[in-house]
């Protein structure tokens, strides 16, 4: 009987359960880099889970770089080392969820870098779309609806036009998760929504003038408020 899936901390455990049986798996039929894993179906049938909990785990394992899946081919151990796969295998089983404050502090650190690049990068589209996500920010919080998703669009914008591949998908990764939360706990009052109107539009100004110190001290501005408003932190 497959393992049912009823909340997301249950679904967490399913997924580390797999990870330690893929290691084990590996570790068992003594797997080198470049050798293939069975076929998510037999894993699914192997582990008694369902198949979508399989690409899950091999989708974790395989963004940390210790899988790598081809298409039409199938799932492939990675060139790494088993010690240090095992190793690393044995942190990501270690690591948790990361609550709302910490997903705040890494979209503080990795904005902080992005818009000052953006400033050095930007080109006229990038410019265009974050004039968009800024318009479609101000006309919601002017009309007193929820703007949370044009807020974070607008930072997405920013993250793309630093040309930092890396710094963008990692702005993509947290996203959902700070959407959710911001929605759940009702981070934002009307008032901050309103005053964001402005430090979004000074963050604008300074990437559209080219100027990365500028850009970088409003988005210190902009989060510091929030930083205060929720955390009381100087």
């Amino acid at each position: 009987m497959k393992l049912e899936v009823i909340s997301k901390s249950d679904n967490r455990e399913v997924q580390k359960l797999i990870i330690s049986k893929i290691r084990d798996l590996i570790n068992y039929k003594n797997l080198e880099p470049g050798d293939k894993l069975p076929s998510e179906r037999s894993l699914s049938e192997k582990f008694e889970v369902s198949r979508s909990n399989v690409r899950d785990a091999i989708q974790k394992l395989e963004f940390y770089g210790l899988l790598k899946s081809i298409p039409q081919s199938g799932t492939f151990v990675a060139n790494i080392g088993v010690i240090a796969m095992n190793g690393m295998i044995d942190d990501i089983l270690r690591l948790e969820e990361p609550d709302f404050k910490s997903l705040v502090e890494t979209r503080i650190l990795l904005e902080l870098k992005t818009a000052r690049l953006a400033a050095l990068r930007r080109t006229d589209e990038d410019l265009k779309q974050m004039r968009e996500a800024l318009e479609a920010y101000s006309d919601k919080v002017l009309n007193g609806k929820d703007a949370v998703q044009e807020d974070l669009l607008f930072h997405l914008a920013i993250a793309k036009a630093s040309g930092n591949s890396s710094l963008n998908a990692l702005m993509l990764m947290i996203t959902p998760e700070i959407i959710t939360n911001f929605e759940k706990h009702h981070v934002c009052d009307k008032g901050m929504a309103r005053s964001g109107i402005k430090e979004h539009q000074d963050i604008y100004n300074a990437i559209k003038n080219r100027n990365p110190i500028e850009a970088k001290e409003k988005v210190k501005v902009h989060f510091k408020m929030l930083y205060q408003y929720c955390y009381n932190i100087e």
